[in-house]
C-alpha cells in the first residue's frame, strides 16, 4: 500500500509539474497512467480523472488569483458564459452516453479523443496556435454561435476524458474572442469548474463511482501530488522552452493513448 501511494504521490507529482509548465492541469496525462499504472478500468479511470481534476483547477483558480484578480474575469464574464452554455450541455451529454456505452467503444472514442489531443498540442508547438493575435470571430452573432459550439465540443470532450479542458479553451478563447493567453488560462478555469461539477454529477449515477471510496489513498495522494506539481510548474515556467516541452508531451501522449487504450481491459 506504501508503494502505491508513493507511486501515485510521484506520478501526481511529476504530471502536475509537467501541467504547470505548459499551463494545463494535466489531467490528460493522468488518465493513461490510471488505466495503465493503477489498473482502473476506463470508466473508473474517468471518473477518479474527474474527482482529481476538480480539486487541481478550484486550487489552480485560486492560484492564479494574484496575477489574474477576479474583479478581471467578471470583466469578461460573457466569454465564460457564452463557453458555458454549450459545455455544460455537452458534458452532460457525454457523460449519460458513457455509462451506457460499451466498454470497447469508450476506449476507442477515449483513444482518438486523446490522440487529437495531442495533435492539439503539436499544432500549437509547431505553428503557434496559442499566438493570437486579434479575434477571428467579429462580436456578434456569429461569436455567439461559434462560441456555443465549441462549449459543447469541449464539455464533450471534458466529460469523456474526465479534464478540464483548458488544452481546448485555452486557445478557443484566444481565437474566438483575441484575449490575452494569461486571461485565457483563467477564464478557461472558470468554464471548466461548473463543466466538470455537471459532468461529474451525471456519473454518480453510475456503480463505478464507488471508485472513490474504495481508492481514497490513491485520490488524496494524486490529488496532493499534483497541487504541489502545479506550484512547481509555475515556479519552473521559462526554464524549459513552452515549444520544445509541448512538442515532446505531444508526442507521448499520442504513443500512450494508443498503446494503453487499444487494448485496454
Amino acid at each position: 500500500m506504501r508503494s502505491r501511494n508513493g507511486k501515485s504521490f510521484v506520478a501526481g507529482t511529476l504530471i502536475g509539474t509537467l501541467g504547470g509548465l505548459i499551463g494545463l492541469g494535466g489531467a490528460e496525462f493522468r488518465l493513461p497512467v490510471l488505466v495503465g499504472v493503477f489498473k482502473l478500468s476506463t470508466l473508473e479511470a474517468v471518473i477518479l480523472n474527474k474527482a482529481v481534476s476538480l480539486v487541481v483547477v478550484a486550487a489552480a483558480l485560486v492560484f492564479r488569483a494574484n496575477a489574474i484578480p477576479f474583479d478581471r474575469l467578471t470583466d469578461h464574464l460573457d466569454v465564460a458564459l457564452n463557453l458555458l452554455a454549450g459545455s455544460l450541455v455537452g458534458a452532460w451529454w457525454a457523460a449519460g452516453h458513457a455509462l451506457t456505452m460499451p466498454r470497447a467503444w469508450l476506449n476507442r472514442i477515449i483513444m482518438v479523443l486523446l490522440a487529437g489531443l495531442s495533435l492539439v498540442m503539436l499544432s500549437e508547438s509547431l505553428i503557434g496556435l496559442h499566438d493570437g493575435g486579434g479575434a477571428i470571430v467579429d462580436a456578434g452573432p456569429l461569436r455567439l454561435v461559434a462560441g456555443l459550439a465549441a462549449g459543447l465540443g469541449i464539455g464533450v470532450v471534458a466529460a469523456l476524458l474526465g479534464v478540464a479542458g483548458g488544452e481546448l479553451l485555452i486557445p478557443a478563447i484566444v481565437l474566438l474572442y483575441g484575449l490575452d493567453i494569461k486571461l485565457a488560462g483563467s477564464l478557461s478555469l472558470v468554464v471548466s469548474l461548473p463543466t466538470m461539477i455537471v459532468g461529474f454529477a451525471r456519473y454518480t449515477r453510475s456503480d463505478a463511482v464507488h471508485i472513490l471510496r474504495r481508492e481514497q489513498s490513491l485520490f488524496r495522494w494524486m490529488v496532493a501530488g499534483s497541487i504541489l506539481g502545479a506550484a512547481l510548474g509555475g515556479l519552473l515556467l521559462g526554464v524549459v522552452p513552452t515549444d520544445m516541452l509541448m512538442t515532446l508531451l505531444g508526442v507521448i501522449l499520442l504513443v500512450s493513448a494508443i498503446k494503453i487504450f487499444r487494448h485496454a481491459h
